[in-house]
């Protein structure tokens, strides 16, 4: 399982996947941080294209083209912004990860990246945000094979030991489960 799941240094703009996940707002025209980094390496046409969509709830996701990024499809998912835990924000944070990954799956996307989601400007804390993160990635993978790698992308020492520390937890835990069975 481990091996489906990579935690790497890097721009996400420039990597060559099938897809990217860009956290937005929910007109998904709006965003901080790598939202914009994201929506200046694909031109206007995204932007354009962003504006077809309803009002998409925390949460949910929804699917564009890549347009001038390496990518064919951008997934673009409504961040939860933290609020002390008190309005269901790590479930929503949870329905991102397993909205991106369904909607990926459903376009035949084989390997996919994601960007930190709600760390930093949001101010989800990074153990919470991290393990809901591995958990639900986890989770989808066990399930579904369609999916051969998920990479999380970050540009932050922090981020990238944190994140390495909860795979490498799952791993160990896989590991002893199929050892005991």
């Amino acid at each position: 399982m481990s091996n489906r799941i990579e935690v790497i240094e890097g721009d996400i703009t420039t990597l060559k996947v099938d897809a990217i996940v860009n956290p937005t707002t929910n007109n998904l025209t709006k965003g901080h941080g790598i939202f914009k980094t994201i929506h200046q390496a694909a031109g206007p046409e995204l932007l354009e294209e962003c504006r077809q969509f309803e009002l998409c709830p925390t949460g949910e996701a929804r699917i564009t083209r890549g347009y001038n990024l390496p990518v064919k499809w951008i997934i673009h998912t409504v961040a939860p912004i933290w609020l002390q835990g008190k309005h269901r924000e790590q479930e929503q944070l949870a329905q991102c990860y397993r909205n991106c990954l369904k909607l990926a799956a459903e376009y035949g996307v084989e390997t996919i990246a994601f960007p930190p989601i709600s760390i930093g400007f949001y101010r989800f804390p990074l153990k919470k945000a991290s393990k809901i993160a591995v958990t639900e990635i986890k989770n989808f993978l066990d399930t579904n094979t369609s999916i051969k790698k998920v990479f999380l992308v970050f540009k932050n020492e922090k981020l990238i030991r944190r994140h390495k520390f909860v795979v490498e937890k799952y791993a160990g835990e896989l590991l002893a489960t199929e050892l005991i069975s």
